[in-house]
């Protein structure tokens, strides 16, 4: 392990004090490889601060030697028999699938971040998987979060979506669902390198603060500054290729559509889900979709407020699911514990008023179905007459 040569000046945080990683449910800290920031992994990357973490990895902002040129290094958690975690695997095939897969000349392609490369690490407690992507400035979350009133403006919101939806239908094209698609999994391009520069002069100048351990140091993550590039959709290691129909439970907590609630096969369509969903997450500061009881995730709840928006569900799809009985009888009608809600989709819209709204509403209610066959592609949600309005708007003008 190189140690840095850096400004040793920095808020040292209790040991008894939980930060980063070690406030996620389930952490482990022999699971997690030490990295030091100064470090020099593979011979080739040096370590320049922590950028942020999940519950499978920390992310950092890594310097190639060799080059100058900066990247992104996820370091995986290892597993219990030293190989690398399964997701970590996964998401190197799916961008070895799209290398090669037969749509590439598409515009979407730019808008999906695949791994550039990868290597094993080999840690204290066990191996772990590092992989490399090109780097990519704050996430659609932190950048709502700055916001005023932590809210998407009207046309910040038909840009994003519109790009996000061209991304979606780059991988759908090439039999790819993504599966995983909050606002955390979205982030802003950057036009040139000098805000990683910054950052790399900002933690030599005044380091982060940090946790010192015997065995380790903990950092706090560097914010990201806010750039200006297009969005780029993250993180594949959920996404699944290569058929039309999968089973298994995926998507989180709020965004899960209603056939994998009840347990259904489900298609890309899942994905198409996901971005009606999201929208409110980023015009309006708040969920679509509650979906809790008593502070608890409850599929009932979730199924009952999605009654509230689209209705009883059709015969069809009652039938393909077992799991559908506990909440509709064979016509569809609602036979759970709990009242439908009274939540329309006109009355959740408050940032949009007059022909702006209409149009909104026109576009979010071909999203929300209970078949998803009746749910658009995402090539024709992208060319909605809402997305589509400043474009239409600059036809119109004279000259």
């Amino acid at each position: 392990m190189m140690t840095s040569t850096m400004n040793q000046s920095f808020q040292r945080v209790p040991d008894s004090t939980p930060i980063e990683e070690e406030q996620l449910p389930g952490y482990v800290a022999e699971d997690c490889y030490p990295i030091a920031i100064g470090e020099v992994l593979d011979s080739r990357y040096r370590e320049v601060c922590k950028l942020g973490r999940g519950v499978g990895s920390t992310v950092w902002l890594a310097k190639d030697v060799c080059n100058s040129q900066y990247q992104v290094l996820k370091v995986c958690t290892h597993t219990s028999d030293g190989m690398a975690p399964q997701q970590a695997d996964h998401e190197i095939a799916v961008s070895q699938h799209l290398k090669t897969a037969p749509v590439q000349q598409h515009p979407g392609k730019l808008g999906v971040r695949t791994v550039l490369d990868s290597f094993p690490l080999c840690g204290p407690y066990g191996q772990h998987m590092c992989i490399l992507y090109s780097p990519l400035g704050m996430t659609f979350t932190e950048l709502r979060n700055l916001l005023p009133g932590r809210k998407f403006e009207k046309r910040m919101l038909q840009h994003g979506i519109q790009f996000l939806l061209l991304a979606i239908d780059y991988l759908h094209k090439n039999s790819v669902v993504h599966t995983d698609i909050p606002p955390n999994n979205i982030l802003i391009g950057v036009s040139d390198d000098s805000v990683f520069s910054q950052l790399e002069q900002d933690e030599l100048a005044s380091p982060v603060a940090r946790k010192v351990l015997p065995d380790r140091t903990v950092y706090l993550s560097r914010p990201m500054p806010r750039t200006n590039g297009n969005l780029v959709l993250c993180d594949l290691g959920s996404a699944r290729m290569g058929r039309d129909k999968y089973q298994g439970d995926i998507m989180p907590d709020v965004y899960r559509s209603p056939e994998v609630i009840l347990g259904m096969e489900w298609s890309s369509k899942v994905d198409i889900w996901s971005v009606g969903v999201m929208i409110w997450d980023l015009l309006e500061g708040r969920r679509l979709f509650n979906a809790k009881r008593d502070g608890i995730l409850n599929d009932e709840q979730h199924v009952a407020e999605m009654v509230s928006l689209m209705g009883k569900p059709p015969r069809e799809f009652v039938q393909r699911s077992d799991r559908a009985s506990a909440f509709f009888d064979d016509s569809g009608n609602w036979i759970g514990s709990i009242p439908i809600p009274n939540q329309p989709l006109e009355d959740r819209i408050d940032q949009l008023h007059g022909e702006d709204k209409q149009l909104l509403l026109g576009f979010v209610r071909r999203i929300p179905r209970w078949l998803p066959k009746e749910r658009p592609t995402a090539e024709e949600l992208a060319y909605d007459d809402f997305l589509m309005q400043a474009y239409f708007a600059s036809q119109s003008q004279p000259g």
